[in-house]
């Protein structure tokens, strides 16, 4: 019974993870060069964390200040969620690959994760018929859901990164609203239960993720 238990949460995290992750090997291959230039010039995976953190800060505050007149500043969103995966890579790759690793890492890493998802989630409550309370409940179930799946490594178990509706689904989801509205595309009024649905399936990958942390750490 208890490699079963195992055996579960392994393939959710498989199904839900396949399509967004499957381009990953590529996509650190393209930004391997990059890399090897950054550490080259003594670049350090703390500085590409913090950079994408401080850069995730600026884009939402753009487009909490002027994408309510200005849709098409709602852009800058896709744009820099692509070039955030890119610094999340990188300093992956920095850590893993040039001997970078270190606990200070692991908390910028997973903080800034979390301030970068609250600073470009939280402005897209100035689009119609989004709100605050919604895009609110949907930064505070994120933060949950990746704390959750920190403290898998408290218990003896690997970060888990089970979904649904990861940190890579929420970008590619909000990423490709931003772009629709930053085109000019109209947000039909009963889009306001988005958020919310986005909420409901956070908090069951929060349940996915200390479920399969437990069973992971008994087995």
């Amino acid at each position: 019974m208890r490699s079963l238990i195992f055996v579960r949460p392994i393939r959710r995290k498989a199904f839900t993870l396949t399509t967004l992750y499957a381009l990953k090997p590529r996509f650190q291959a393209l930004l391997r060069p990059l890399t090897r230039g950054l550490a080259a010039a003594g670049i350090t995976a703390n500085q590409v964390t913090v950079a994408a953190a401080v850069g995730s800060v600026i884009a939402g505050a753009v487009v909490a200040l002027v994408g309510q007149d200005r849709p098409a500043a709602l852009l800058l969103l896709p744009v820099w969620l692509l070039v955030r995966m890119a610094l999340n890579a990188i300093d992956g790759m920095l850590a893993r690959e040039f001997s970078q690793k270190s606990a200070l890492g692991a908390y910028l890493n997973e903080l800034g994760d979390v301030m970068s998802d609250a600073a470009l989630y939280l402005p897209i409550a100035v689009v119609a018929p989004f709100t605050l309370l919604g895009m609110t409940a949907v930064v505070l179930l994120a933060g949950v859901s990746e704390l959750a799946g920190a403290l898998a490594a408290a218990v003896g178990a690997t970060r888990r990164y089970d979904g649904p509706m990861g940190k890579s689904d929420r970008a590619l989801l909000f990423g490709a609203l931003g772009a629709w509205v930053g085109l000019g595309g109209a947000v039909p009024g009963w889009f306001a239960w988005l958020p919310y649905a986005v909420a409901v399936l956070i908090a069951v990958n929060v349940v996915n993720r200390v479920r399969a942390g437990v069973a992971e750490s008994r087995s």
